[in-house]
């Protein structure tokens, strides 16, 4: 006869497999606002993405920023994908043809679905991360203080479309020359520092632009290369995406990420509603369904909009 005083009510299994369904409607919720505040680079034509540097500026403003991505968004979504590698080495698939030694039902969509849900899993595990570390590490603007003024330095490819939109949108270019220049100019102008209030401010003056210059030089630049130096981060984060996006490479690989993400992200939406007891009948099911595929439509396209049209469609020139 079981202990019913000492049996737990939910195992560990149980709980787990629900935290990893609430991370993975946070997903969702973040995946909406990122493909949205994406899209406004792009969409909004005319406005040279002005919607999307309002929206990034108002992020990176927000108080204690790297707390809120390691905690809101970095630990629930490694806590999602440590549970959704584990919960992949144990299910078994059977919407593919068989020999008959393992079930094969391929004729029931929800099947396929639970395949695909398992597949687009290890294809956004390698590319969020290397999407996190070309946009968070490798790319990210550099920044420095010059006077009352913080500065935000990132590298682009160079072209033409560059300098024309760099009057519109407010930004400079130096190339490898220039910054070179800069430097040499700097040190030759260096005077010997003594305790006199005009030492002091020059010497406060001198550490600026050493700093100025550090961010200049930071990531060096290659053959056809150049620096553009915005005065506000989501000036130097639209220049990025728009220089990411003029490769048809990485337009190929984040296009297949973005319907990844999509596809992942609102079917596991749509099972998470029957986990939790919110869509228990057909004709709900049916109804969530229905809802969710229309949001992964109406999501992939603002990603993918981001994508094809943020350089080729609304800044290219």
């Amino acid at each position: 006869m079981a202990n019913y005083y000492t049996t737990p009510m939910f195992s560990k299994s149980f709980i787990w497999r629900r935290v990893q369904s609430l991370t993975g409607v946070w997903f969702v919720l973040f995946l909406i606002e990122h493909l949205l505040t994406n899209s406004q680079a792009a969409l909004l034509i005319g406005d040279d993405g002005s919607g999307f540097v309002e929206s990034v500026n108002a992020i990176k403003s927000l108080p204690y920023l790297p707390v809120i991505e390691i905690f809101l968004l970095g630990v629930p979504f490694a806590i999602h994908a440590f549970w959704g590698i584990k919960y992949i080495f144990t299910s078994k698939y059977n919407s593919f043809s068989s020999d008959g030694s393992t079930p094969s039902l391929t004729e029931y969509p929800r099947n396929k679905a639970f395949t695909w849900q398992r597949l687009t899993a290890w294809f956004l595990l390698v590319g969020i991360i290397a999407h996190v570390i070309q946009m968070r590490f490798i790319e990210y603007p550099s920044s420095a203080q010059l006077g009352t003024e913080h500065l935000y330095v990132v590298r682009l490819n160079r072209d033409e479309g560059l300098y024309t939109l760099s009057k519109r949108i407010g930004f400079e270019i130096y190339d490898a020359n220039q910054i070179q220049k800069i430097r040499n100019d700097f040190h030759s102008q260096q005077l010997p520092i003594n305790e006199s209030p005009e030492a002091l401010i020059q010497k406060q003056e001198n550490s600026e632009l050493t700093g100025w210059i550090h961010a200049l030089e930071k990531r060096p630049l290659q053959i056809n290369q150049v620096a553009a130096v915005a005065k506000n981060f989501g000036v130097a984060e639209l220049l990025m995406v728009r220089d990411t996006f003029k490769s048809p490479i990485m337009i190929v690989l984040y296009s297949a990420l973005v319907l990844a993400a999509c596809f992942h992200g609102f079917n596991g939406l749509w099972t998470s509603m029957i986990r939790w007891g919110i869509t228990l009948t057909a004709k709900s099911q049916l109804m969530m369904r229905r809802v969710a595929i229309f949001l992964m439509i109406m999501i992939s396209f603002l990603g993918l909009a981001a994508i094809w049209g943020t350089y080729w469609l609304n800044l290219k020139f």
